[in-house]
């Protein structure tokens, strides 16, 4: 049965191209990054989805003024059917029995094209290229390229021919497999896994699994399990203008902002100096970033400076304790300077780690090593994914594909080889227990 759903996949080069090809031309960038959101993108596929045999979709749809038709749409495939859970069915796939369930998510929104010239092509349409040079002057196979096509439609498509690949070979997987095409992750998931979670929560079990393929390496043997929680800090600091010649007459915002900052710095680094080896870089990190204008002229002392800090927290520190000292550490830059310190934070999440001897992570090695010959192993990450939300919600979930990391990249590629080798062990995944 495995020789057959391999030779399907390997034989859908020709789909895999006109899916690409489709995907790639509707460009489905947020609202906040100047875009009209995902609609067409996602009317497309479902179209596309239902007239290759995956009929059961459903759509979820978070509003969204500002988005094409006033939403981003989320888009749910279940291509076995059988399991109508919003309206109280049950699942009737073998193994399924426990109403545990594989979803395989990838997400339907894709970043701007950046600077046009460092594009060799028209970011919006796709190329395709029997070879070439990659970065650091890699020699490529058959690749393509646009913007998009390894985030994340690598994954969207190698989820989409591993569904088709069983049902044309006539298998059925050993539970219930769910595939979910959601909005919104490049801008924090508001309007996707972050909304269905919040809106539709008994979409999810807590006994279900996830694989999200928006994440690895170019050998396939990275399986991220744990992400560093997350804060994003805006402070604003209020203090009195005056003269630059008068300091004794005001309260410099943009230095107490400035010792806020270092002091931040310093002394959440030395609090929370945990290390874990799982994590690259294996501690946590505290770094001013962004800087925001204040007075337009070098002789007046600012009242008002706003600065950005990006915390990534090992997952052992909860985030209340972390702003526990950020807030007493802005009290005594407050004491200090005579000023006030308020902040918000735009996100803010503390993510639980699935352990590495999850049965997910168990069957996706041994899926993984029967297709690129690899032995893999477990990793963390700074950086924040979709995970979080369902790891959140006690589904052991798992992020994970073969790529080149080119995401966000002018001339981003994807290599045919990794989406059909993702695309077989993703069948794998839905045939294991």
């Amino acid at each position: 049965m495995h020789d057959l759903i391999f030779q399907f996949i390997d034989s859908c080069v020709p789909l895999l191209l006109e899916l690409q090809t489709e995907l790639t031309k509707r460009p489905a960038v947020s609202p906040d990054s100047g875009g009209r959101g995902e609609l067409d993108k996602c009317e497309f596929l479902e179209s596309w989805l239902r007239s290759h045999g995956i009929e059961q979709l459903e759509r979820y749809d978070a509003p969204d003024s500002r988005a094409s038709g006033g939403i981003r749409p989320n888009l749910l495939a279940t291509p076995w059917g059988g399991d109508d859970t919003l309206s109280g069915g049950d699942d009737t796939l073998p193994g399924a029995e426990d109403g545990g369930r594989l979803w395989i998510m990838s997400h339907l929104d894709v970043v701007p094209p950046g600077e046009a010239s460092l594009w060799e092509s028209d970011p919006w349409q796709l190329v395709e290229r029997q070879s070439g040079t990659g970065p650091g002057g890699k020699v490529l196979g058959r690749h393509i390229i646009g913007r998009g096509v390894e985030d994340n439609q690598q994954g969207l498509c190698s989820s989409v021919l591993a569904a088709l690949a069983l049902k044309s070979a006539g298998a059925r997987p050993r539970r219930a497999v769910k595939l979910l095409f959601a909005a919104d992750e490049e801008n924090g998931s508001a309007y996707g896994i972050a909304w269905l979670v919040d809106r539709h929560p008994d979409l999810f079990r807590a006994n279900d699994m996830a694989l999200i393929p928006d994440g690895g390496d170019d050998t396939g043997a990275s399986i991220e399990i744990a992400e560093k929680n997350l804060i994003w800090a805006r402070f604003t600091t209020k203090g009195k203008q005056t003269h630059g010649s008068r300091p004794d007459q005001g309260a410099n915002a943009f230095l107490a902002a400035s010792e806020l900052a270092v002091a931040l710095y310093r002394g959440l680094s030395e609090k929370f100096s945990a290390r874990d080896p799982l994590f690259e870089p294996d501690y946590s990190t505290f770094q001013p970033t962004k800087k925001e204008a204040n007075v337009p002229n070098i002789n007046t002392i600012p009242g008002e400076d706003v600065f950005c800090m990006d915390m990534r927290v090992l997952p052992r520190y909860p985030v209340n304790e972390v702003l526990a000292e950020v807030d007493r550490i802005k009290a005594g830059i407050e004491a200090a300077h005579g000023v006030t310190i308020s902040y918000d934070t735009p996100q803010c999440i503390e993510s639980r780690p699935t352990s590495a001897q999850a049965p997910l992570v168990g069957a996706l090695s041994r899926c993984i090593g029967e297709v690129y010959g690899v032995k893999t192993r477990p990793i963390g990450i700074g950086g924040g994914t979709v995970g979080a939300y369902l790891r959140n919600k006690g589904i052991d979930s798992a992020v994970w594909c073969r790529i080149d990391e080119t995401a966000h990249q002018p001339n981003e590629y994807a290599l045919i080889d990794n989406i059909l080798g993702d695309a077989k062990v993703m069948a794998l995944l839905m045939c294991s227990p």
